[in-house]
């Protein structure tokens, strides 16, 4: 088991620094390129619609094993990284990070199922916080060396391209897990088993939620730098002083999120974390003021980090092995398309009312969606469905 989650937590990592270049770079690339906020909505929402190509990849880890398609995806991304950073335009970005997000999107689902795969059911949750953890290490790398080369995002993209040596070791040591070996041989079509009951039921629900969710956090994730640069008047360091306090104060949550919720459970505390962390990240936008901005940025990664390991290992778990990666790449297309939703939104509403409220007021939607996760099934401790 210490095998797969380091290994599924360096893929993750390197998921994660990938996605988060943009994220940390976004000032820089606004300059260079000369794009306001409705461009880099648009960007955003082209990035979005890479989840879109991880459905069919998903669909064949579920089918042909997990280690092969985690290994690839690993390969992908990193080598599209030095077309990234190679981009003469907006343009050019956008279409080599869409095929980025797609194999970065397979990665962080793929690693969940294999995951809570090979872990016992007490400790599913904790495990998963594990890969949390990771993706939070990917961020601080990005976070850390961002502000020593700023503006210079395009460095970020040739180290990514480092990541293609992982690939051989995650090809040759990462085993399959037992349960998928059981559940492949009496498996019928993938999407097929998410139809059944009572996966139906389950799957429209989560599709629900991360649409409402991403209304909401993909503007959010996207712009919190760019709106502490613009807004708080903050420059390079100073942006990477809050993440890196946020990261610090987030690493410490990860694993207390996954003991909860191995000893309270899925439902009770997914929920609550989930609804509070919709209210305290409205609230970082909704002030331009430095205080309000450091708080509510170390507080929203607080509640968020406690709460994805809960969220992570919940949802996998109401899945069957036969259908899991493709279930996480279900979910991963119904976000795409909430990102784009919200996304548009705060571009359209960015002239008008300004970057932080527009952003804030999509805080409503993810609210809504924290509420429908009252209706799923509490699973800790139940066997995984096959």
């Amino acid at each position: 088991m210490r095998r797969v989650l380091t290994l599924a937590g360096l893929a993750v990592l390197l998921a994660s620094y990938d996605s988060s270049i943009l994220v940390l770079g976004l000032p820089g690339i606004a300059a260079e390129f000369h794009a306001q906020v409705p461009a880099l909505s648009d960007l955003g929402s082209v990035l979005a619609l890479g989840a879109l190509g991880a459905l069919p990849l998903a669909a064949l880890a579920d089918v042909a094993g997990r280690r092969r398609v985690l290994a690839g995806a690993v390969l992908a991304f990193s080598l599209i990284d030095l077309a990234s950073a190679l981009a003469p335009s907006l343009a050019w970005l956008a279409g080599t990070r869409l095929v980025g997000v797609c194999f970065e999107t397979v990665t962080a689902g793929v690693a969940t199922a294999l995951v809570v795969e090979v872990t016992p059911a007490r400790h599913r949750a904790l495990a998963v916080s594990g890969l949390t953890l990771a993706a939070g290490l990917g961020i601080g790398l990005t976070t850390l060396a961002y502000p020593q080369i700023a503006p210079h995002w395009r460095l970020l993209y040739w180290a990514g391209a480092a990541g293609a040596l992982a690939t051989p070791v995650l090809w040759t040591a990462l085993p399959e897990p037992a349960v998928w070996a059981r559940a492949a041989h009496a498996s019928g079509a993938v999407l097929r088993a998410m139809t059944e009951p009572p996966f139906r039921r389950r799957l429209s629900l989560l599709i629900a939620y991360s649409a409402l969710a991403a209304v909401f956090y993909e503007p959010a994730g996207l712009f919190v730098v760019l709106f502490g640069s613009r807004a708080v008047h903050m420059g390079p360091a100073q942006l990477s002083e809050v993440v890196v306090a946020a990261g610090l104060v987030g690493a410490v949550s990860f694993a207390a999120g996954g003991w909860l919720a191995d000893r309270y459970g899925r439902r009770s505390v997914g929920v609550a974390l989930s609804a509070v962390t919709a209210v305290v990240a409205g609230l970082t936008f909704a002030s331009a003021a430095a205080f309000v901005y450091w708080t509510g940025n170390i507080a929203w990664s607080a509640l968020a980090s406690a709460a994805a390991p809960v969220t992570g290992a919940w949802f996998a778990e109401l899945f069957p092995t036969r259908a899991r990666a493709t279930s996480e790449a279900v979910v991963a297309v119904s976000t795409a398309l909430g990102a784009i939703a919200g996304l548009q939104l705060v571009g359209a509403l960015d002239p008008r009312i300004g970057l932080g409220p527009a952003v804030a007021l999509a805080a409503v939607a993810a609210l809504g969606g924290a509420g429908l996760l009252l209706l799923l099934p509490e699973t800790k401790g139940l066997p995984l469905p096959e």
